[in-house]
This record gives structure tokens, sequence and C-alpha cells, in this order.
């Protein structure tokens, strides 16, 4: 039973960290089956004009900073998400009246038009006693319009009471006591309504969502009636069509948990989940031949012995994405592990060094000993 994609703290949290978290995604939960209160009812709102306020959407019920979902509003997690400058996170999606999706074993699942798909970033006070609060930043709405996917971004009051759109982006200082007792600060970067682009925008320039595989989906998720697989309960309540059972749909193992996988099945999830959103096919970083999805299967398509395109500044002067046995001599690991906006990776919504993800990429890169070891096996 998994419990803490909604926090993606960089390191695995103690059993009562992990109960209480438990707790925060029941309260979560209890709206699938049916709040107590009123929600917010959604404002009509053309595609030209979106809602201004996030309340607006109608995804919460009672006070909206407990991220309590409306009745049809699903949340969910993914197995290895996008590190964002260990922020807190937590998704919903809600679909249009009999809306379904159709299941796809290996593409983002295509969510209907009139589909409202959102992330809210948030920081806890203090990381080692989650009880003490959290603060919301923002909210990020992917909305699917008939024309296509928006990214709109909603930035928290200080209120904590509501969110509004904030299209030109902007930074927000935040402070919290990290998971290892010491006080950390960020200028966490909120991105403007361009910027979605930059990561969700496939070669034939449509947005599409970048999370929610069947891949990433297929693990339990804490519910108010208790632990369920999320894509048996999308199925169950019909918000998923022809999945097959779990156990024959694929799985990708959560980076920081060695029960769920091999330390290169963990690193190639973690790259997936980090980097494939524009190093894939058809992905905005296409041209540079680098394919970080777990479904690419030649070593050099995920970068062993694969010569950067472009040299420069990014490469630091390697000649290699990945030199086996080398994580030093490793672009890939030399860009993650760099927060100069010419070098780092992502080159958005990045202000932090995610430390334990860049250690599993190391030890992964490390423990290669010719190109025919650095499978998945």
């Amino acid at each position: 039973m998994r419990f803490l994609s909604c926090s993606q703290a960089g390191v695995r949290w103690s059993s009562w960290h992990r109960a209480f978290v438990a707790t925060i995604l029941l309260g979560l939960a209890a709206g699938i089956a049916g709040c107590a209160g009123a929600a917010n009812e959604p404002t009509a709102a053309s595609a030209a004009k979106p809602p201004e306020k996030l309340s607006e959407y109608g995804l919460f019920v009672g006070p909206m900073a407990k991220q309590q979902p409306a009745e049809g509003v699903i949340p969910y997690d993914l197995n290895t998400p996008l590190f964002t400058d260990y922020a807190w996170k937590f998704r919903f999606v809600k679909l249009p009246e009999g809306g379904t999706i159709p299941y796809n074993p290996d593409e983002v699942l295509d969510f209907p038009v009139g589909t409202v798909i959102a992330k809210t970033f948030a920081y806890p006070h203090d990381m080692t006693n989650p009880s003490q609060g959290m603060r919301l930043i923002e909210t990020r709405i992917l909305k699917h319009d008939p024309d296509g996917w928006v990214g709109l971004p909603y930035v928290w009051n200080e209120q904590q009471t509501d969110a509004t759109l904030q299209v030109v982006g902007g930074t927000v200082e935040v402070r919290w006591i990290h998971t290892d007792g010491k006080p950390r600060e960020n200028h966490y970067l909120i991105p403007n309504k361009n910027q979605c682009k930059g990561c969700h925008k496939h070669r034939d320039k449509t947005m599409l969502p970048i999370g929610p595989t069947a891949r990433q989906l297929n693990h339990d998720f804490q519910y108010a009636h208790g632990a369920e697989n999320q894509l048996a309960y999308w199925t169950r309540v019909g918000a998923l069509v022809g999945a097959p059972s779990p156990e024959d749909a694929p799985r990708l193992p959560q980076w920081d948990n060695p029960e769920t996988g091999s330390l290169a099945a963990r690193a190639r999830a973690y790259l997936e989940g980090n980097c494939a959103h524009c190093h894939n096919p058809r992905g905005p970083a296409r041209n540079s031949g680098l394919n970080l999805l777990t479904t690419a299967e030649q070593p050099y398509e995920f970068g062993v012995f694969k010569a950067p395109v472009a040299a420069g500044i990014g490469s630091g002067g390697r000649s290699y994405d990945i030199v086996p046995g080398k994580p030093d001599e490793s672009i890939l690991v030399y860009r993650m592990a760099s927060t100069h906006p010419g070098v780092m990776m992502p080159e958005l919504g990045k202000r932090l060094v995610h430390e334990e993800g860049v250690e599993l990429i190391r030890q992964w890169i490390a423990s290669m000993q010719s190109p025919d070891e650095t499978q998945t096996n």
C-alpha cells in the first residue's frame, strides 16, 4: 500500500509520516463517495475566457485549503512523478458528465473533451511533523476544450481560501523544515501560461497531459473505502473502459522503493517521470535523439555512449550522455545536478537539485559494466 506520492519529499518517510499522510488522503478521497456540504458550483466560461478563480471549477467541497474533492472528482497519484523542488502535490481529475477514458497500455490516457485535470503544489511547514500544516502555492489546471488542451496557473492567496488565474506566472518565496530537520528555502517558480507548452507540447504542436499513463496509475491509492488499485477503481466507477486486470497492465516501479523494482528499473522510471515528457520521439526535445521513456529498448536510445546533438555549455565538456561505470563523465548526471540556466535539466520549473534523484541515477550509471547491462532487468 502506498501513501506518499503526494509529498515527493525525496526520501522515504517513517511509518508515522505515512500514517499521517494516509489520513489526509482519506479526507481527499471522501469526495468520491459523496462529501458533506455543497461543492463550489462551476461557473460557465468559454474557452476564450477561463474562470478567474479556482473555486469556479467546482473541484472541492468545504474549505478549499483542505483539497477535499467534490463528488465525481477523482484524486489520484503516480508511481514515479516529476520532482518539483520538493513540493508536495495533490492531483485530481474531473470528467464531463457521461465521459469515459479508453484504456491505452502505452500512451497517456485520452481524456474526453470537457475534462479538467488539477495539480496543487504545496509546502508543509515542517516535513518532520506534517501536522503543523502546509502552504498551498499554486494549482495548475489542464482543461480539455473543444479545440484542444489549455494550461492555466492559479496562485493561492495568503488566506488560503482560493486561487486566482495568473497567466504571467511569477515566483513565491517559500520556507520549510526539510526531512533532515534543517530549514530550507526556495524561490518557487510558477510558470506562465505559455511555459506550460514547453513540457506539454507534442510534435504536432498540440498540448497533452504527461503524467497519467496506465503504468503510472497502476498501484494502490488510499480511497475513503480503503486501498484499491487505481486502474481497477477507475474501471469500477465507469471512468476507464477496456482496461485489463492490474496484473496484466504495465506498471512503473516507485523510484525510491527498492521493493518495487531493481536499481535499473527504478532509474529508468525516474527518467521517464522527470525527463521523458520532452525526451521522447514526439516531445519538444525529440531533436536531441534521446528517448528516456522506459519503452526505449536499446541502450543508445536512452543515452549510453550517445554523443549530444549539440555540444557546448550543456555538455560540460563531456562526450556522452551516459558513460557506463562513470557517472561523473556522463552528461545526464552533470545536467541533473546543475541549476545553471544553460545547463540544468529539466530546464523549466526547477530551482533546486533533487539530491536523492541524482544519487539514484549516479548509482545506476556506476553499476553499469557494459551497454548490455543497462536494461531494466
